[in-house]
């Protein structure tokens, strides 16, 4: 069952594809729903994805599908009637491009080292990513401290981009909080009955850990870089 948000989200986005064959963006489902941030919208989506309501399209950061509809919103539209009154969406300009450049905000909870284990949760603040690099779930984002992960790819000074999760598959990259104190993103994997976390860099040892020792806080999903 859905939330009246997530009903009215689904309704504006089947009306807007079938008034102009393009799915509307960040900007106008916040307008349209009158929330105050774009952060709101993507929790939104999610859940419809997560429920099988939409898909997103590969590659494209605007193209949503509609795959099924609930039972109520389709008896509705059968007799003409409106589900929910809504804002009339824009109509389409022809020069959007439908690959937008859509920006949620995610939490930024503070430094992670990607060497020896610190502690992950300093802080809120916002940060502002582009909406392609997120899947489904909820995300947050921590800023990369140390270079035990260059071979990954991750250098000091990275946004890792994770997506809140309490499970992993081995060789996937985590965040895993150590005795329920420090965190460190590493390579998750198993090593006998023990949990095994390991560097990218060979100038740093694999760290061995007992399973009750170890919390998986979430999976790197994307990485956001600053050049200077």
């Amino acid at each position: 069952m859905l939330t009246a948000k997530q009903q009215q989200l689904l309704a504006y986005i089947k009306t807007h594809l079938e008034q102009g064959g393009v799915s509307p963006s960040f900007e106008e489902m916040k307008e349209a729903l009158d929330l105050k941030s774009k952060s709101g919208i993507h929790r939104l989506i999610s859940a419809l994805e997560e429920r099988g309501f939409i898909r997103r399209l590969p590659n494209r950061a605007r193209a949503l599908e509609i795959m099924k509809l609930p039972d109520g919103m389709e008896a509705a539209q059968s007799r003409g009637a409106s589900v929910t009154p809504l804002r009339k969406p824009s109509p389409p300009q022809a020069s959007l491009p439908i690959a937008a450049n859509d920006v949620v905000e995610i939490p930024l909870h503070g430094r992670i080292a990607a060497g020896l284990p610190i502690e992950a949760m300093e802080g809120q603040t916002m940060l502002p990513v582009p909406a392609a690099l997120l899947g489904s779930g909820d995300h947050y984002a921590l800023e990369v401290s140390g270079d035990s992960m260059i071979e990954a790819g991750i250098l000091d000074g990275d946004f890792a981009l994770i997506q809140r999760a309490e499970t992993a598959r081995e060789g996937q990259i985590v965040v895993a909080l150590i005795d329920e104190n420090e965190a460190t993103l590493k390579y998750y994997r198993r090593d006998g009955a023990r949990v095994r976390l390991d560097p990218a860099n060979g100038a740093y040892e694999p760290q061995v850990y007992e399973p009750g020792q170890v919390r998986i806080q979430g999976r790197l999903a994307g990485l956001l870089r600053r050049y200077h």
